[in-house]
């Protein structure tokens, strides 16, 4: 309820049911990766389901048996796989199986367990591979509707600006257009770099000329060390870049721009979050986070927009590659060791890792969750 009320705070109640659409449309995919990869693989599913919760329709298919059901809250999704419980370890229900197989009980046939690891891995990690694809079509779709950014520096507008920072404090203001920037001597005309171009003038005095009702005009400003990395200068304004079409060879080198740029922010903050979890913790952001910077980043257009959806999908099939329980990087992470081992790691052994992962696991979300609502709560953006 909590974290209801926090995003309510800040987003009208149309850009929190897109982006509960957005999120459970990755989900929902996440699942629909397993449930093509198990097919495959001849590994029956009894239920898959679009939503939690309570049902409210489904339909049972004369030819597989599956159950596509439609669950009363709109938010995810869940494949069901036979031979799978949700209770006990990978290991556990291997020797389950075992077991039943040999006192006659069970039948092979479609169940999950009774297929070989390397199968049971290639299942387990299609819902992670789902989303790193459906991350790229994301972006070559929005290229294609909404077109790509405009190099044009002439068409970058000035949206937000930070309090007490020097735009604000040399007359800079929301809608103002950018003309011309001048750093280090040379001036700026690609509008993809004029972001970077700042964050690189820490302490060395630029020329920002803008447009404003006809008349345009020049401040001589300084950048400062940016609130959230010091090693970076900036100067507190939000351009928006324009939006213009593209043709598809423009499309497709946007898309793979943005896609290398979106793993590699993905990956380098896991590696930070890895390697130094006690500086970086505070800065990582869960569901209400990612709520909040939604509900900015809609202001600024469809384009921005499925910039951002695509990075969440890429970050869920990324964060779900992380051996931890509860996640597919950690049920894939023990089949790893039964292909190494070539058996299955002893289940005791097992339900203890679970065990330390698993509260390993939720100290991190409810770490996230108090680190998004004090932003929210003290007014701090997480864009």
């Amino acid at each position: 309820m909590l974290s209801l009320l926090a995003i309510i705070s800040f987003a009208s109640v149309d850009k929190i049911v897109t982006f509960l659409v957005m999120l459970s449309v990755l989900v929902v995919l996440h699942e629909y990766g397993h449930f093509i990869v198990a097919r495959r693989n001849g590994v029956k599913v009894n239920e898959f389901a679009v939503g939690m919760g309570p049902k409210i329709a489904g339909w049972r298919s004369p030819r597989t048996g599956t159950l596509y059901s439609v669950r009363a809250l709109p938010i995810g999704g869940y494949c069901a796989m036979e031979g799978e419980d949700n209770k006990t370890s990978e290991a556990e229900q291997q020797r389950e199986f075992a077991e039943s197989l040999s006192a006659g009980g069970s039948t092979a046939a479609g169940n999950f367990q009774s297929k070989s690891p390397w199968r049971r891995l290639a299942i387990v990690v299609a819902g992670p591979i789902a989303n790193f694809v459906l991350a790229y079509l994301i972006l070559l779709v929005g290229a294609f509707a909404f077109g790509v950014p405009s190099s044009r520096i002439d068409r970058a507008i000035v949206t937000q600006l930070v309090p007490n920072m020097p735009a604000a404090q040399h007359g800079l203001q929301p809608g103002d257009r950018i003309v011309g920037v001048r750093v280090h001597g040379r001036d700026v005309t690609d509008a993809s770099k004029l972001i970077d171009s700042i964050h690189g003038s820490l302490g060395t005095p630029i020329d920002v000329t803008y447009a404003r009702d006809g008349m345009q005009s020049t401040i001589h400003v300084t950048p400062v060390a940016c609130p959230q990395d010091k090693k970076q200068g900036c100067i507190g304004f939000v351009p928006q870049l324009q939006y213009e079409r593209a043709n598809v060879a423009n499309a497709i080198a946007y898309a793979n721009e943005m896609y290398v740029a979106s793993a590699d922010q993905v990956f380098m903050s896991i590696a930070l979050l890895v390697t130094h979890f006690t500086k970086y913790a505070g800065q990582v952001s869960g569901v209400v986070g990612m709520g909040q910077a939604a509900g900015i980043v809609q202001d600024f257009g469809w384009g921005p927009y499925f910039a951002l959806a695509a990075t969440i999908s890429f970050a869920l099939g990324a964060f779900n590659l992380l051996p931890l329980p509860a996640l597919d990087g950690g049920r894939a992470a023990f089949i790893i060791a039964e292909l190494l081992r070539g058996k299955p790691v002893d289940p005791e052994k097992e339900a203890l890792v679970h065990i330390a992962g698993f509260a390993a696991l939720m100290a991190l979300m409810v770490l996230i969750a108090f680190h998004d609502i004090a932003r929210i709560v003290s007014g701090k953006g997480v864009l």
